[in-house]
Formats: C-alpha cells, structure tokens, sequence
C-alpha cells in the first residue's frame, strides 16, 4: 500500500493529503464543529493549487474531521476581530470569495463529503464543489437572516446553479435546517449514504473518476460550467480548442487501443 502524500498547509487547522489518486482536504477543527477561521479561509487557494499540481491526482474530496460536522460555517468568534466594520468585513469577503472561487474553478473533479452539519460558509464550500454527497442525518442551513449579514454574492450565485430559485428562498428567507432527506429532493446533494458507507462510497466515486482520462473530464468541466454560467455567449473557441486538444492526445489513442484490446486503459493526461 502507497504511503500517503502530505502537502505542508499555511494552518494546523487545514489538513491536505493524497492517497492513491486522491486528494483530501480536511477542515479540522471538530472542537468548534470545523468553523473556519480567517487563516483557514486564506489557506485553501494555496492547498487547492497544490493538488492542481500534482499529476497524481484525478479527484479532490473536502471532508470535515470527527463525525459531528462537515463545515458549521465561518468562526463567529473572529466576526468582532475581523468583521467589525465595513471595510473589515470588505477584506473578509475577498478571502472568502477567493477561497471559493479556488475550489470552484479547480481543474479536478471536486466532491464534498459531508458528515453533520453543513451550515452557512460550509453550505458555500460544499455548493462550491462539483458534487456533494452527505450522509444519513447530516443538516444543512443558511442562517444568515438570524445574524443580520450579507451571505457573499458568489455563495448566492453558486446556490442558484445547484437549486431552483423558489428552493433558494426557502432557504434564505426561513433560516432553518433542512434534513438530508429535503436537501435530496431540492437537488442540493447528489447522494445520500449510510454514514457507516460514506467514506467507501466517495472513495468508490473517486475510483471510478480516477479510471477516466483527465483531458476529457478537464474538458468536460470546463465547458458544463461555462455553459451553466453562460448559456447563451459561453467562449464556443476555448472550449473547442479543448476538445480537440483531447483527440490528440495520447490518451485518446490508448482509450482506443485499449477497446480493441477488451482491457482498461492506462491514462496520463497527456
């Protein structure tokens, strides 16, 4: 069995690894439920870009440690120190906005793995991967109306890419937790998994990703989100240019090679 790969992290409170072809950020802080600090905030640009750079991983799981929580939201404690004003609360943002736009636009399939409460900023990190699957029991809100702030525009828009608007506003304007079972039926998650089978599901998950030719799913990725974000004026060129870009790699002549020869492929992203 491999050894697992570490990436030195900006904060103790952000953990990063490779196991196989997978990456796992963890947010540990379960004594607080996994609340994320500023410096954890900060963090996740750096760690994500670490795993983009590594050839050796096909997918990235952020998970929360313990069993309590995926991401209770940001770390109130620090609103007085770091939100106190507007022009704090500016600079908070652009960490946040950052940090999302970094998990958002990573090259690599993204999956949250979520366990317990996935509340507030830790809604917005999940919302902010490709794909969320929670388990049995876990809870999901935005209680932003009950704190009197502004939820961050880009938490907003990716909300709205992942739910109908009419679930949206449900969501902000009662503040409540909804179970597993309602998050299912508003397309807010993908799966719901016994707790006990979480982890082995995702892993399977990442398998299966990690079997596929990373070109094609790069290119893939890259065009479903332009085409969400913009269906009508989406960049046509670029992403024809990536298309092609797979018909003449040297994984696509070994995905054929491989179908004559009934065997699995051995991709390389080039």
């Amino acid at each position: 069995m491999a050894t697992p790969h570490a990436y030195p992290s900006p904060t103790p409170d952000l953990v990063a690894h490779r196991d196989g072809n997978t990456a796992w950020l963890t947010f540990s802080r379960p004594e607080r439920m996994n609340a994320v600090t500023l410096e954890m905030w900060a963090a996740i640009p750096e760690l994500i870009d670490a795993f983009e750079k590594d050839d050796a991983v096909r997918a990235v799981v952020l998970k929360g440690a313990g069993d309590r929580a995926f991401v209770a939201g940001a770390d109130i404690s620090q609103f007085g120190e770091n939100r106190d004003n507007a022009e704090q609360a500016a600079d908070y943002e652009s960490k946040n906005a950052g940090a999302f736009a970094a998990i958002r636009d990573c090259v690599k399939p993204t999956i949250a793995m979520i366990n317990g409460y996935c509340i507030g900023g830790g809604m917005a990190i999940a919302l902010s991967c490709d794909m969320r699957i929670a388990s049995v029991g876990s809870t999901f809100a935005i209680p932003a109306a009950k704190l009197g702030l502004a939820y961050p525009l880009e938490g907003l828009q990716q909300l709205l890419k992942v739910v109908p608007a009419a679930f949206a506003k449900e969501i902000f304007y009662t503040a409540r937790q909804f179970d597993t079972a309602e998050a299912l039926a508003m397309n807010l998650v993908n799966r719901v998994i016994e707790q006990d089978q979480l982890e082995a599901f995702t892993l399977d998950l990442c398998a299966q990703i990690a079997g596929n030719a990373p070109l094609t799913l790069r290119a893939a990725k890259s065009a479903l989100d332009a085409i969400g974000a913009k269906p009508e004026s989406f960049d046509r060129v670029a992403l024809k240019a990536m298309s092609k870009a797979c018909f003449d790699s040297e994984d696509y002549a070994e995905g054929r090679r491989a179908f004559l020869e009934k065997r699995k492929p051995e991709f390389h992203g080039r």
